[in-house]
């Protein structure tokens, strides 16, 4: 178990799948969540069920304004923040010849802007603390490619990138930055993928050693490290957290 009492936590994207897990994880070991979501209804119901002290707060991450509203709201509440996760993401799996160019933008504002618009917020606060912890959820799909996420990957690779670089650029303020990559996780994204095409998803299920997709859990675990007082010492780094799908 890790020890997080006291701490402030923004968790994009934690109205279901792995942001919730991740949510769940955080508040478990005693930090007090900040559930964020452009479906605030269901981060509000999420926040009720977690207890404690989360709260919901509604973002969408495309947009610099609502980020900015979304970090205000934290810093009147708390006047700190000392965990930020983030986990809000999309794709739809299609070839990449057959992928609608207007989708482009869709996917990376809310896997690339997205996280950058969270960054630049979030980070002064950090900064002025002098501490602070980030991870950045990434996909082993920005590492390795992943065959029907062309743009997704590489939003995905930019995300890994951006985490390396704001590990060297923070450092010097007590501010770790991590990027956690999971493989194919059983989550609504992948209920929508078994739904529409079923032989798929039952592979890429087969091509993972461990035999079975992430649990929102799995993931949050490595989260709950990553921004514990036990890895005040890790940063820049990436990690998969895939069943052994990716190895490098």
């Amino acid at each position: 178990m890790f020890e997080l009492t006291g701490k402030i936590a923004l968790v994009t994207g934690a109205a279901q799948g792995i942001g919730r897990g991740i949510s769940e994880a955080l508040a478990r070991q005693g930090a007090t969540v900040v559930l964020a979501d452009i479906q605030e209804e269901k981060a509000a119901e999420a926040a009720r069920e977690i207890g404690g002290n989360a709260w919901a707060v509604r973002v969408d991450v495309t947009d610099s304004a609502s980020v900015r509203s979304m970090v205000d709201a934290v810093q009147r509440r708390h006047n700190r923040l000392d965990i930020v996760v983030n986990n809000a993401g999309w794709d739809r799996i299609a070839p990449f010849l057959e992928f609608d160019e207007a989708e482009w933008d869709k996917v990376l504002r809310i896997n690339l802007y997205g996280p950058l618009y969270v960054l630049k917020a979030a980070l002064p606060l950090m900064v002025a603390q002098q501490s602070g912890s980030v991870v950045n959820i990434g996909s082993d799909a920005g590492r390795v490619g992943s065959s029907g996420e062309a743009v997704y990957s590489a939003a995905k690779g930019g995300v890994i990138a951006i985490t390396k670089t704001l590990a060297r650029e923070l450092a010097r303020y007590g501010i770790t930055v991590n990027a956690v990559c999971p493989g194919p996780a059983d989550t609504p994204l992948f209920a929508e993928v078994r739904r529409q095409n079923p032989r798929l998803a039952e592979a890429l299920v087969r091509a993972i050693p461990l035999r079975r997709l992430a649990r929102p859990s799995d993931i949050a675990a490595a989260v709950a490290f990553l921004v514990s007082d036990e890895a005040s010492y890790i940063t820049g780094q990436t990690l998969s957290v895939s069943g052994g799908l990716t190895m490098v």
